[in-house]
């Protein structure tokens, strides 16, 4: 420990045992608290409290009835179970009887202190540090906290009761590991038998099976998530031993009515499956076979789900589980009025039986069974183990159905379809979940009248006025990935004649939908507009429709919308459609609309003068995209365009704007360089490419952000400007010999802006210069110091102990190192 460090200590520990002084907050014990781990993990926690016995006193202090805060004793708990995590001072602590008086029942457990959830969970904090070795074992047992940690599952704080659950697992798996590995594979390495258990160990496998027995569900819940934590934390073969003792009691959990703990139950079957020590037991797959055919389908989804996620399973169960899944969704189709011929679900199904058997008669679990149905499906659906044949045309069917249902289009069949239509009907979450899971389905097309049937139904949703804006903006989503999975060939541009008319009948909506009242329908509509014209701005059909509407001339005034979110959605429109050629035409004489701007001049505008970052943001995006594609507004005069972009971006308040105003600058010095490869570039193409960044004044810019409040900006700066040092000659090479530059004016003006003064521009440089200033600016030290995170100036344990003194006056302002 550093000298002064422990000169201050002896003082830091009277006033933490003062209850008269307000100690400093749990973030400076946190703080202390890691400073220690660190201490005694660099090195010997008993040489530490030898060498400190006023940490001893402190420990013992705290053991005392008395005022102390609730901070102050959890801090102490922890604080001696860091000590004891080492077996001797575990012992060292042990002789002073100082562990029982804080762990045993004599220490807190008995005061009042005892009701604050801070202490109780720094009671189990403490153990789970001190239960490192086995005289920690014996402790546990002697001591009666195993008892207090049983009833600790209990407790009406849920941190408390989880740490409990999972300090519980940590006991069972130290108890367990040492006599396991000490066995020889003559005797069966790990596989220890019930009667070769320590007694700690065998003592909390008694509590679980009586937990496991208890008609109490609670009981029930604690011991299925200590298992659930044990089999997914603790990968010792001994696991396999507290299978087979413990299995035979979970399985009998399924023959209550109802089954208790059903979530529980389904976390503990599946961390058991995903463990490679247990997913060879034949007897686990039969009670998930089991457990899948005795929960309610809202119960059994997630096991399913699961299951089918398993690389490794038997097929039986792969299809039973899939059924599981399946169900509901064959139940809507029943409950529906089905076209003749069209595919069902599931083989055998006992009609409209079935469905009142799966789909529940309440409306928030009807509606819940459904979306966690499609979240799990949708899930399924890219995996490369998801079942197979996979029943796409069924399911597309499935998911068309809902969305009727929903809307109110559905044709019931029955006296129940009825009843599920009523339940679904303008339910805007499951409208959601089906979105999603049909545009997931775009990526396998199916026969023909359905794919028919997926677009009607979504320009059903996409016109309707019910639709709510998060729906409408789903139904967009789904939409483009229809759209993009009917091109032909897939990843083409063109599209199918059938999708080219769904495209038509789209841009007639988009333009109703971008004059809509609500602000959150123009932005998706602005967002859709700005997707297709990136995918099918090139495509004959697309541009002719597009252009014969008024889609482009509405997306050019929502540059003007009141909502920020709008204008930036609009800007990022008018910079897709400005590169295609699409933007809103100039005004016919016949029509006057008096001066039209071009689109550079809009976004310049938004770049110029609007008060809010996003449309600022999504300008400098557009103008970077214009750069790099060669857009044709860019092309007539390069620097000039680069250099009214930098005047406006290097001057902006908002640092996201600013670094894109360095991307932009690297592009342009890319597009400068050319194909020089990868090493330094020729010196006529160098100096060509420096004499442009100093005519749109890049260096000005660069060097400023250098020393950039927002340390992304200064980020950006380096990388640009070590990219540019990358592609100059090494310093003394023939081209530079003569005189040297003259640096000095732009050392100075660098010394001023990284003391925070602005200070005069740079004016005009020499390339030279600027060579030479690149040179000697240690770039590498700089952009090491800002990758680190936002906290590594952290205050040394020195300095964290004089604020925590400074705060109760016990130092003077000149010793204390606030801030």
């Amino acid at each position: 420990m550093d000298p002064e460090c422990a000169r201050l200590l002896p003082a830091l520990c009277a006033v933490l045992a003062d209850p008269r002084q307000p100690v400093a907050d749990d973030t400076c014990l946190e703080k202390l608290l890691d400073w220690f781990k660190a201490v005694t993990d660099a090195g010997s926690s008993l040489l530490l409290l030898q060498e400190n016995p006023c940490l001893v006193e402190l420990l013992f202090h705290v053991r005392k009835p008395q005022d102390l805060s609730s901070r102050i004793l959890s801090f102490a708990l922890r604080l001696a179970g860091t000590f004891a995590a080492q077996e001797d001072c575990f012992q060292y602590l042990q002789q002073g009887e100082l562990l029982p008086g804080l762990f045993g029942e004599q220490g807190p457990l008995g005061a009042a202190a005892w009701v604050a959830p801070t202490v109780r969970s720094g009671w189990i904090q403490g153990l789970r540090s001190l239960a490192q070795h086995p005289s920690a074992l014996l402790f546990l047992a002697d001591s009666g906290a195993v008892d207090t940690i049983f009833s600790l599952q209990g407790d009406p704080s849920l941190f408390v009761a989880s740490a409990a659950g999972q300090l519980l697992v940590h006991i069972l798996d130290l108890a367990m590991r040492g006599p396991a590995e000490g066995r020889g594979p003559a005797e069966g390495r790990g596989r220890l038998q019930a009667r070769d258990w320590p007694a700690c160990a065998w003592r909390i496998v008694c509590h679980l099976e009586d937990c496991l027995c208890s008609e109490a569900a609670p009981r029930v819940t604690q011991a299925l998530h200590v298992l659930t934590t044990a089999f997914g934390h603790c990968h010792g073969l001994w696991t396999q031993g507290l299978w087979v003792q413990l299995s035979p009691l979970v399985a009998r959990l399924l023959e209550k009515d109802p089954v208790p703990a059903p979530h529980a139950l389904v976390e503990l079957l599946l961390s058991v499956a995903r463990s490679s020590v247990l997913s060879s037991d034949p007897g686990l797959w039969e009670t998930v076979a089991q457990t899948l055919s005795h929960l309610s389908p809202m119960q059994a989804g997630p096991l399913a789900a699961g299951i089918l996620k398993l690389q490794d399973c038997p097929q039986a169960l792969r299809i039973q589980a899939f059924g599981v899944l399946l169900r509901p969704l064959a139940c809507v189709l029943e409950a529906a009025a089905q076209a003749p011929g069209t595919p069902g679900l599931l083989e055998g199904a006992a009609g409209d039986q079935m469905a009142v058997d799966t789909l529940p008669p309440s409306k928030s679990v009807c509606v819940g069974l459904l979306c966690s149905t499609l979240a799990h499906l949708e899930l399924l659906q890219p995996l490369p183990q998801r079942p197979s044949p996979w029943p796409q045309a069924p399911l597309l069917a499935a998911a068309v159905t809902i969305l009727r249902f929903c809307n109110g289009s559905a044709a019931p069949s029955s006296e129940l379809g009825g009843h599920l239509c009523a339940m679904l009907v303008g339910c805007v979450r499951v409208q959601r979940a089906a979105l999603d899971f049909l545009g997931v389905l775009s990526q396998g097309l199916g026969p023909r009248e359905l794919v028919t049937q997926v677009f009607a139904v979504l320009l059903e949703y996409l016109v309707s006025p019910d639709s709510s804006p998060t729906v409408l903006k789903k139904a967009f989503q789904a939409t483009l990935r229809w759209l993009l999975g009917s091109a032909v060939p897939p990843s083409c541009c063109d599209l199918e004649p059938h999708a080219q008319l769904v495209l038509r009948e789209l841009l007639a909506v988009l333009q109703k939908r971008l004059c809509s009242p609500c602000w959150e329908v123009r932005d998706s509509g602005l967002e859709f507009l700005t997707q297709m014209t990136r995918h099918w701005g090139g495509q004959a059909t697309f541009r002719q429709a597009l252009l014969a509407s008024e889609v482009p001339k509405l997306a050019s005034q929502l540059l003007q919308d009141p909502e920020s979110y709008v204008r930036a959605s609009a800007v990022a429109a008018a910079g897709q459609l400005s590169s295609r050629g699409l933007h809103a035409a100039p005004s016919s004489p016949e029509h006057p609309a008096g001066p039209q701007k071009t689109p550079l001049e809009e976004l310049l505008l938004v770049l110029t003068t609007d008060s809010e970052g996003f449309p600022r943001r999504a300008a400098m995006r557009v103008f970077t995209e214009w750069l790099r594609d060669g857009h044709v507004a860019v092309a007539e005069d390069r620097e000039r365009f680069v250099a009214r972009v930098l005047q406006a971006a290097s001057g902006d308040l908002d640092w996201e704007v600013r670094v894109q105003g360095l991307e932009l600058a690297l592009v342009f010095l890319q597009q400068l360089l050319g194909a020089c490869g990868p090493g330094a570039a020729p010196p006529c193409a160098l100096a060509q490419a420096l004499r442009a960044l100093c005519r749109v004044q890049v260096f000005e810019f660069a060097f400023r952000s250098l020393f950039d409040c927002d340390r992304p900006v200064a980020q950006k700066s380096c990388d640009l400007l070590l990219f540019l040092r990358a592609k100059a000659a090494p310093s003394g090479s023939p081209q530079e010999a003569g005189e040297s530059p003259d640096v000095a004016p732009v050392e100075a003006a660098l010394r001023r802006w990284r003391a925070g003064e602005q200070g005069q521009p740079l004016g005009e440089l020499a390339p030279e210069a600027i060579l030479a200033v690149l040179r000697s600016l240690d770039l590498e030290a700089l952009r090491d110091t800002l990758a680190e995170s936002s906290d590594h100036v952290e205050r040394s344990p020195q300095s964290l102990l004089q604020d925590m003194l400074a705060t109760v006056g016990v130092l003077g302002d000149n010793e204390a190192d606030c801030y």
